[in-house]
């Protein structure tokens, strides 16, 4: 160890505040406003989007960066990493180390299902695992941050990034996001194979105007507070060690300089007490917003906000130093960032040994190991979707002769969006696992994503006749969705939907499947398959996972996270969205003065929380333990589920919420709690919820948090449309 002028050992909150007020002594200004900056690495011109800055050495050197961001390909990184720390901790006059921080949003070499597709699982400790195997490889390649989990609330399918999030409820995207940063962060940073969650994107960056990637995003308090704040709010109960900030604009200020959003609500109303990052460049978009004169009042807006990372740009090395010597700027203010910034550097171990997270030998065990690549496949399957399944043509007996047709049938492109694997040639594709499987399979392309084929269509109608079934594989590459992204019209390329057209008048039985990464339009497309079978980006092992749901030998239990609409003036359509004080009754044909379409129905094709299965279900027999509950107690929810099928299955039973009449308007109905329950044909279980006051609050009008007396109604269902035929009322009543 280099004799160096402060501790490097310290593990106690008590030692390492210690610790980093010791060196914070030794600290020039520019050094501590160095620890503040994120330089993105050589790897940022891979994503497009390359920022000029000093030479990255001459940063390291004279203490100028903090941390840094795509400094190399998964391939190289290591190495990179240990010459890069290595000048940090050695060449530089405090010796301090480097952050280093990648997007591993789903996966790292091993890659998982998309999180839209994972989401649909609602298997909480299925996504927490596989947080925790991209943890256990990220980290041995030197990583520290992952910037994820992506917690958004998202409400239309246009918008590319709907792919990195749970979808359109905030229950369900608050416990994903849980799942995920203990994934990442264990329990205990300190621990080698630890990653420091990053959540983002903070706030409502979802909620972008005609889901226009970047695009203005206007909403209310109360849907601040309602509907885009809880998952993070869940995540910093989690414990998260850090947050990025959205590129929208919140009452008018972006949430990058947005001081009333960042310090008063996250850090003073919330205690969040770590690390506040920028999104790439957010700083200085700033002044194209109009918020900020010039570099020098983007730098001074974004540490007021309580900023501790500015991620790619230098504004903070360039002008707070003069700022603070001008009287501009307090350095109490740079002091508490680079606080939160040395502590968190304490807390993963690297003050005591900075090069504790690189090991490339550990790293090539790991990736894509035997236990790695089983996690992926089962949670694949359990992401897989069942739309549609007329006459039960699913599942195949295996003695099938299968015409596999379509651009998707033998693409590797299974990984989807933000995905960095060294190992893209790895990726199952679908008729590899059904081949793998057993399987007599007739391969014809038809046609590509985009492009027709010369005689790709008749070769592919050719394959049909001469086959028992056609599983036809349609959909999106991955460049489709994901950031930047966004599409006017969430169908599919004219090309496919021909093949489709063509395919299904040559009458045989058709399986579609999609991979996709967003809800697309499918009225007219059900009628021209017998099943339709929703995979999104499954990862590495894809092709498996879908040959296990299409030979029965794995279940499908997907259930959606985001409704699917019968059409696009529909958009935005989601489940929990408020009365209107002359709503439509579902069901009914068009009435005047309602708040319905002329032209087309209300409700999505396929609502939130819809799946089926290759069994049925029953859910009968909702009772209440009581008609009343107290402030400080619970009620307990009941139904009975019944297997009503003939093979084994598992239900996804959801208790969802209704506030009747509340200070301000609520939702009509909000899911609360949710349970999977594996049953055998014919098998009845008995399931209860409990309902505790914490799942009764909201915010209201002034901004607290409350639970307010009055009539509720529980509703419990196998999706949100079925949860609403059967309904039973409690009364909250406040505690004498």
């Amino acid at each position: 160890m280099m004799d160096v002028p402060y501790n490097r050992t310290a593990r106690t909150d008590e030692e390492i505040r210690k610790a980093v007020d010791e060196l914070l002594e030794q600290m020039t200004l520019e050094e501590k406003v160095g620890q503040l900056v994120q330089s993105p690495g050589p790897a940022t011109a891979d994503i497009g989007m390359d920022v000029q800055q000093d030479p990255m050495e001459d940063l390291i050197r004279e203490g100028k960066i903090g941390s840094t961001i795509f400094i190399a390909p998964a391939q190289d990184i290591a190495g990179q990493i240990e010459k890069w720390q290595k000048m940090a901790v050695e060449e530089s006059r405090l010796h301090i180390p480097l952050l280093f921080c990648q997007d591993v949003i789903h996966g790292y070499q091993t890659v998982f299902p998309i999180p839209l597709g994972w989401a649909c699982s609602f298997d909480m400790p299925a996504i927490e695992k596989a947080a925790r195997i991209a943890a256990k490889e990220a980290s041995c390649a030197g990583l520290h941050v992952a910037f994820s989990p992506m917690v958004d609330v998202a409400h239309d399918p246009r918008w590319g990034r709907v792919a990195e999030g749970a979808g359109e409820d905030p229950y369900l995207a608050s416990q994903v996001g849980r799942a995920v940063v203990r994934g990442f962060q264990g329990d205990d940073l300190h621990n080698k194979d630890s990653l420091m969650a990053c959540v983002k994107h903070y706030l409502g960056y979802a909620a972008a105007e005609g889901g226009r990637d970047y695009n203005t995003a206007e909403f209310s308090e109360t849907a601040l507070r309602n509907t885009y704040l809880p998952p993070f709010r869940a995540a910093v109960e989690e414990g998260c060690a850090s947050l990025m900030t959205s590129f929208n604009i919140v009452n008018g200020v972006p949430s990058v300089a947005n001081r009333p959003l960042c310090h008063d609500l996250l850090r003073q109303e919330l205690g969040f007490d770590g690390l506040i990052i920028s999104d790439y460049n957010a700083m200085a978009e700033l002044l194209v917003h109009g918020v900020a004169e010039d570099e020098a009042d983007a730098a001074q807006k974004c540490l007021r906000a309580t900023l501790d990372m500015e991620m790619a740009t230098d504004f903070y090395n360039r002008h707070l130093p003069r700022l603070v010597r001008e009287g501009k700027v307090p350095e109490s203010l740079i002091d508490d960032g680079v606080r939160r910034v040395l502590t968190f550097k304490y807390r993963l171990g690297l003050m005591e040994d900075p090069y504790r997270h690189i090991r490339p030998e550990e790293l090539k065990e790991k990736m894509l190991c035997r236990d790695h690549l089983a996690h992926s496949r089962k949670l694949a399957s359990e992401s897989i979707v069942l739309l549609q399944n007329r006459g039960d043509v699913l599942p195949l007996s295996g003695k099938e002769t299968v015409a596999l047709v379509g651009p998707m049938a033998d693409s590797r492109d299974m990984g989807g969006c933000w995905q960095f694997t060294s190992f893209t040639d790895q990726f199952v594709t679908i008729r590899q696992g059904l081949e793998h499987a057993g399987v007599t399979v007739r391969y014809e392309p038809g046609c590509g994503v985009h492009d027709a084929i010369e005689d790709g269509i008749e070769n592919a109608c050719a394959a049909v006749y001469e086959s028992d079934v056609c599983v036809l594989c349609l959909g999106e590459d991955s460049s489709m969705s994901g950031e930047s992204a966004s599409v006017q019209h969430i169908t599919l390329p004219a090309t496919q939907l021909e093949l489709l057209e063509t395919i299904a008048a040559c009458h045989k039985p058709v399986i579609l499947l999609l991979t996709n990464g967003r809800p697309l339009l499918l009225a007219d497309i059900l009628p021209q398959a017998d099943a339709v079978v929703e995979t999104w980006f499954l990862g590495h092992e894809a092709g498996h996972a879908i040959s296990d749901v299409l030979l029965g030998r794995t279940e499908p239990t997907g259930h959606l996270t985001m409704s699917f609409p019968v059409s696009q003036g529909q958009i935005p359509v989601y489940y929990n969205h408020m009365n209107t004080g002359r709503p439509h009754k579902a069901g009914t044909p068009y009435v005047r003065f309602e708040s319905n379409y002329m032209d087309g129905p209300n409700e999505p094709l396929f609502p939130f929380g819809f799946g089926l299965s290759y069994t049925t279900f029953s859910v009968e027999d909702l009772t209440l333990s009581e008609a009343t509950m107290k402030m400080d107690g619970t009620l307990t929810v009941q139904v009975k589920v019944t297997n009503t099928g003939l093979r084994p299955g598992t239900a996804l039973c959801q208790l969802y919420v209704q506030d009747v009449a509340a200070s301000i308007a609520r939702p009509v109905q909000e899911l609360k709690a949710f349970t999977r329950i594996p049953l055998q044909p014919g098998e009845s279980q008995v399931v209860p919820f409990t309902v505790t006051t914490d799942m009764l609050r909201f915010y209201n009008a002034e901004g607290n948090w409350v639970a307010e007396p009055g009539r509720f109604d529980v509703m419990v269902g196998l999706d949100s449309r079925d949860a609403l035929t059967r309904r039973a009322s409690f009364r909250l009543e406040e505690t004498v």
